[in-house]
């Protein structure tokens, strides 16, 4: 049975971090951090907003889009790295939030690539399960702040939420494929258990990525015999401007088929890839294939490939 995207879904915190406000906080300047980053500024949470709140958010907007109430979901998968520790996860709040009584709720606790994976399960369970809401919703600022800041991951890191509708119903994009990777043995080089600060070690994480998004990328693209150059869009997991511009060089296309709005948003970890994919659907896309990749913690990563119908 095939599935489809229907729609997208997005929610962002009001406040705005400036490179100015955190240039003052971590001793460098806003030029800086943008060099570095390509981020410019990133949305930060209320303290008293939690994860459940974000994601019940781009719930409601993604749902408002696809013309679907709540109620007809067979399904939700919660994707968030940032969650609170301990049971339950977010995703049978975000359930109830929603009206839903005796629908499935599954948590994919994954940071970054969670979004991805998510999608990925949701076009197999639609056989099943009807309509799909997949939801990545991050607090890093929660993260951030649980420590003393550090220069070289406080500034990276923002606030947010998006949703996708998926469904075995005819939609707007049919899901024609998905790859998904991991490797433990980097499991140490992106991590966070609410103990200790964020450890990142950013040359292997860059090194890790920059090699496996086009390759899981080129591997979706070459079991459907699909041109890089054929793709409409490459919606992608925002983690820098960097690396976007890696990544569109190792696929031999021009940076603008690699979307990116990480220099208004900062890096939103699993929440990135659907807010990404919200902008670019409201703004009247071109007809043609699309691909959504992420890499994260893990390392987790893939690809998922679809086209317009």
């Amino acid at each position: 049975m095939s599935a489809y995207l229907h729609a997208f879904g997005a929610h962002l915190p009001e406040r705005v971090v400036t490179n100015e406000e955190m240039a003052a906080r971590v001793g460098k300047t806003a030029e800086w951090i943008e060099g570095a980053s390509g981020i410019r500024e990133r949305r930060w949470a209320a303290p008293e907003t939690s994860v459940v709140d974000l994601a019940a958010a781009a719930a409601e907007d993604c749902l408002q889009r696809g013309v679907v109430a709540a109620r007809s979901l067979g399904m939700i998968i919660v994707a968030s790295g940032s969650a609170p520790p301990g049971f339950p996860g977010p995703a049978a709040a975000v359930a109830a939030r929603l009206g839903l009584e005796g629908t499935p709720a599954l948590d994919v606790p994954m940071a970054s690539a969670g979004s991805l994976f998510g999608l990925a399960l949701a076009a197999r369970m639609v056989e099943v399960y009807g309509d799909v809401l997949v939801i990545g919703a991050e607090k890093m600022s929660a993260v951030v702040e649980a420590a003393a800041l550090d220069v070289n991951t406080a500034v990276l890191f923002g606030d947010g939420a998006g949703a996708a509708l998926v469904s075995a119903r005819p939609g707007r994009w049919e899901i024609l494929d998905c790859v998904l990777h991991s490797d433990g043995q980097f499991r140490e080089d992106l991590a966070f258990d609410w103990t200790s600060p964020l450890r990142m070690n950013g040359l292997s994480v860059i090194l890790q990525a920059s090699r496996k998004i086009p390759a899981a990328i080129s591997e979706v693209l070459m079991r459907n015999g699909i041109a890089a150059g054929d793709v409409s869009a490459f919606l992608l997991h925002q983690a820098n401007h960097n690396l976007l511009v890696r990544v569109a060089k190792a696929l031999g296309v021009a940076p603008e088929h690699v979307y990116s709005n990480v220099a208004r948003y900062g890096n939103t970890s699993s929440a990135s890839m659907l807010i990404a994919a919200s902008e670019w659907a409201a703004g009247n896309p071109a007809a043609g294939p699309i691909v959504f990749a992420a890499f994260g913690a893990g390392f987790h990563w893939g690809a998922v490939l679809a086209r317009s119908t």
